[in-house]
């Protein structure tokens, strides 16, 4: 099975002056199309810094990230926009809705940027927002939403381009246990019918352990990996 993202002996440091602080130290690992893995790991073990990595959000200090086979630091920053837009989907902890506009129009947005237009962007957007039970709530603003309705939307939006991998920063950690079955069904469905690949970095063991892979980070190295359960 391809790898859809991959990376090579990451590092990762941050600099403050003459003093430096390494976050992650030789990380490699890959995913494959349509695979769920799940990444566990201590607060400031360096989770979240590899999902934004792995996403080009950032830069390692050294080390390659590769996405269906092209390097990401090799790429302009035009084009690795466009790739992101294109095949990422981002799902973000604290959800970073746009508080100006409303539900059915944040999750438009990434097909607006695509180039939609404003009819079948919304179109699409509401049939997101109604696979993650919000079709009453799509003329909201985030201000008038609850703190799980925001991650509904922020969850729709990351999905509504249909994906090819989706980096997944505590997905249901805002949601209760009925809503975050919901949402953990609905990313299953999508990587059924797209073959959609999820790295989710969560504190929640259940979702863990349902996902075909587990890899765990302890002081910024990759130092377990669960057993796989891929599904042909």
């Amino acid at each position: 099975m391809q790898d859809v993202l991959c990376c090579h002996h990451i590092h990762k440091s941050y600099h403050d002056g003459s003093n430096e602080t390494p976050v992650l130290q030789d990380i490699s690992l890959s995913i494959k199309a349509g695979e769920h893995v799940a990444i566990l790991g201590s607060s400031g073990s360096g989770k979240s810094t590899l999902l934004h990595l792995l996403g080009g959000l950032d830069k390692p200090s050294s080390g390659e990230v590769q996405f269906k086979g092209k390097t990401l630091s090799s790429l302009n920053a035009n084009t690795l926009a466009a790739l992101r837009n294109e095949e990422m989907g981002f799902i973000y902890q604290f959800h970073h809705l746009l508080g100006e506009f409303s539900a059915l129009e944040n999750v438009a947005m990434p097909l607006r940027i695509r180039g939609l237009s404003a009819k079948a962007a919304q179109d699409k957007a509401k049939a997101m927002l109604e696979e993650v039970g919000l079709s009453h709530r799509i003329s909201h603003l985030p201000a008038a939403l609850s703190g799980g309705e925001r991650q509904r939307v922020a969850i729709a939006r990351a999905l509504v381009t249909e994906p090819s991998v989706v980096l997944a920063d505590e997905p249901t950690g805002n949601l209760d246990d009925s809503t975050g079955e919901q949402i953990y069904k609905l990313l299953t469905s999508l990587s059924e019918k797209k073959h959609t690949a999820f790295v989710v970095v969560t504190h929640d063991l259940a979702l863990a352990n349902r996902m075909d892979r587990v890899l765990r980070i302890k002081d910024g190295k990759l130092v377990q990996s669960g057993a796989v359960r891929m599904q042909s």
